[in-house]
């Protein structure tokens, strides 16, 4: 039995209540100049350190929404055009769930909840305030109702899958646009060799590589050999520290009385005179690393090649070069910025070692996991924790508590574990020795999805009503659709709390950067105000698969418990006005696959449509209607062959780059002649550490050793 209507009123009070709370802090303590390192770093990054773009209305401490409404004035092509096409699809997922959500409530909310309501099934519920009344559960065995239930399901299913194709085609279309306009990316033209051999005059792999180019494509202009640096990014961020303490410290005399004080016990103690000997002595390391001797030492068999004309470089990255597939394997090269120069020289072997590691890292992680859930669940099934341990009555003794613990306090904790959880998948894709940082995004987003899949939907599911039927399940494989729709129903406002608590309170917890907010006034008060703003890059591996849970929550439970609908429109709602706000002022866009993160996506929503039918065929089961059971047969194997459509129509696209685009691209710019402006593309792929450093002592060039 769910939890009754009290538990749901709570924690959707609770929730609002914050949310209104935190989103009024927000529009005041935006306006406050001494905030803006943390609400708006990416425009003080820029040079601009106004408002912001958003609005936020007038009077300092006066709250305001005008900025929500803003948000949703802004048009996609602005968001294309200030922060790219990966930027675009995590909008226009929020966008996917407005659409889709606001059609599913309709029918939810005028039709199956009416039905529900309504149904003779009512007397059997022993509770009148609870929400099973308006669920698929308070339809009786056998009940023609049942055929309701099934339209909607066909009607939501086409309609997902109208929306996914209409995205998917739209997308592509927006890809190929991108690859075409933006000529000035570097790596349309740069490729990425790895397993060069070495050449049999000489003996060095830069030799070979430039042989086997010039020889074989007209328009090779030139390569870059990789280097394995060891530690000298590790010594250019001690000494790039030396050199902020060195600055602070000069800066120490402006402060006052209580930050001399702490100075007087932290940097105080340090004579500066021996922070810039220590300075120089890191700078005169990071030379001798530099130059060209000890350079030749470490060079390992990886080089950036650049091509001419973008047509030969998308050749050359999709052909085999030679006989033997593992010498010069060709890959696209990853925008100079996206590149993680440290894994290039990690070598084939060892990358499979290190999947393997990752892989007992995330199962070790899933199986301590269960823990929290189980737990969570525990406390969502309150008339069992009484039976077993009867001190816990004591909580019914004050009024309202009762509906809080079951309500609000479950879905609160487990939102608490899960945000720690994308953070961890990051660390550990991060071991995978990935070459770009959106490759390692995208690969902890994927982990973080399924990982949210197994353990906060299937683990929450099945410790709440299969623990114990568990190894029947196992054992008997054709009973899985009956016990999962079994286990859904039953799990159906749990899920409407854990939907509520994540966006209502999530969002605006995260629009409000309390963790930030909290550093910078330590900071502001004990260190001394500081104008250099928090920016960090946007957080793709948390936001899309969260959202992607959240899509496919709402699709299965959408013909269960329509009374989701609706929360789930609030919920991409405030998340994109979020998001939008993110976007403009605080997160920065560091990287741009132009579009890959869509695939993903398109798969995560293609699961929830079949997770959705394969739910259905086992409640119509359960419900003596197995006229209906086999009737969503057809419509599940209509999914499947949308989503091998998709495959073979839209997702090559995402793989590789036409040659098409490319033969177009390079003859307009032969047709504007522009083709001058990539001379410097060879340059944009010299790694950081052979760059001069920025620092006021330091002598920027390499030693000449």
């Amino acid at each position: 039995m769910g939890m009754d209507a009290e538990g749901l009123l709570a924690s959707a009070a609770i929730n609002l209540g914050l949310a209104l709370v935190a989103l009024s802090l927000f529009s005041m303590l935006k306006k406050q100049p001494g905030n803006a390192p943390v609400y708006r770093p990416r425009r003080m990054a820029a040079g601009d350190g106004g408002a912001g773009l958003l609005p936020l209305g007038h009077g300092r401490l006066t709250p305001s929404f005008r900025w929500i409404g803003a948000a949703f004035r802004l048009s996609e092509e602005d968001v294309l055009r200030r922060h790219g096409l990966d930027a675009l699809v995590v909008i226009r997922l929020f966008k996917f769930g407005i659409r889709c959500f606001t059609v599913c409530s309709i029918v939810g909310v005028l039709v199956l909840a009416p039905t529900n309501y309504t149904s003779e099934g009512r007397a059997g519920i022993r509770r009148s305030n609870s929400m099973e009344l308006f669920t698929v559960t308070n339809v009786t065995r056998g009940s023609n109702r049942l055929w309701v239930h099934f339209s909607c399901l066909c009607f939501i299913s086409f309609h997902v899958v109208y929306l996914l194709h209409k995205e998917y085609k739209e997308i592509t279309r927006r890809r190929i646009e991108h690859l075409k306009h933006h000529c000035n990316r570097p790596d349309q033209y740069t490729i990425l060799v790895r397993g060069i051999p070495s050449c049999p005059d000489h003996g060095t792999y830069g030799c070979y590589v430039d042989h086997f180019f010039s020889k074989h494509y007209q328009t090779y202009q030139s390569y870059q050999i990789v280097h394995d640096i060891g530690n000298i990014e590790a010594l250019q961020k001690l000494a790039s520290s030396i050199d902020k303490q060195i600055k602070r410290k000069r800066e120490t005399r402006k402060c006052n009385i209580w930050q001399r004080i702490w100075f007087k016990f932290t940097s105080e103690a340090i004579n500066i005179q021996r922070q810039e000997e220590k300075l120089k002595d890191v700078q005169q390391a990071i030379r001798l690393l530099q130059c060209e001797n000890m350079l030749k030492q470490k060079e390992v068999p990886v080089a950036f090649v650049t091509f001419k004309s973008r047509l030969d470089a998308a050749h050359a990255a999709e052909t085999q070069q030679l006989v033997n597939p593992l010498s010069l394997v060709t890959t696209y090269a990853p925008e100079p910025n996206d590149t993680i120069w440290k894994n290039l020289a990690i070598p084939f072997w060892r990358m499979a070692m290190y999947k393997i590691g990752v892989f007992v890292a995330a199962f070790l992680l899933i199986v301590f996991f269960t823990i929290p859930v189980t737990a969570v669940q525990g406390i969502v099934q309150f008339e069992k924790i009484k039976r077993w341990f009867p001190p816990a009555r004591a909580v019914q003794l004050i009024p309202g508590l009762n509906s809080i613990v079951t309500g609000y306090l479950p879905s609160m904790i487990l939102n608490g574990f899960i945000y720690l959880v994308p953070f961890a998948m990051l660390g550990m894709a991060s071991f995978e020795g990935c070459i770009a940082n959106s490759q390692k995004e995208i690969k902890a987003c994927n982990m973080v999805f399924y990982f949210l899949l197994g353990n906060v939907f299937f683990l929450s599911i099945l410790s709440g009503s299969l623990l114990d039927q568990l190894g029947e399940s196992f054992t008997h494989p054709k009973d899985i659709p009956s016990r999962l729709a079994s286990a859904v129903s039953a799990q159906s406002d749990f899920f409407i709390t854990y939907i509520l608590t994540n966006g209502m309170s999530g969002f605006s917890l995260e629009v409000l950067q309390f963790g930030l907010l909290t550093w910078q006034f330590l900071k502001a008060h004990w260190l001394g105000h500081s104008k250099e703003p928090h920016l960090y890059g946007f957080p793709y591996y948390r936001v899309v698969p969260i959202v992607s849970l959240a899509i496919l929550i709402g699709v299965v439970y959408a013909v269960v418990a329509p009374l989701l609908l609706p929360i789930l429109l609030i919920y991409f709602l405030l998340g994109y006005a979020v998001y939008i706000n993110q976007m403009e002022d605080v997160y920065e866009i560091t990287y741009d696959t132009c579009g890959q993160y869509w695939p993903k996506i398109h798969h995560y929503i293609f699961l929830s449509v079949t997770l959705m039918q394969i739910t259905m065929i086992g409640l119509f089961g359960l419900k003596s209607k197995p006229g209906a059971s086999f009737a969503t047969i057809p419509l599940l194997v209509f999914n499947i062959l949308f989503n091998e459509y998709c495959k073979v129509r839209f997702l090559p696209t995402f793989h590789h780059r036409p040659v098409q685009v490319a033969k177009q691209s390079d003859e307009l710019d032969e047709a504007e002649g522009t083709t001058g402006n990539l001379d410097d593309a060879r340059s944009a792929y010299k790694p950081p550490w052979m760059r001069p450093t920025n620092l006021e002592s330091s002598s920027a060039q390499p030693l000449n050793v």
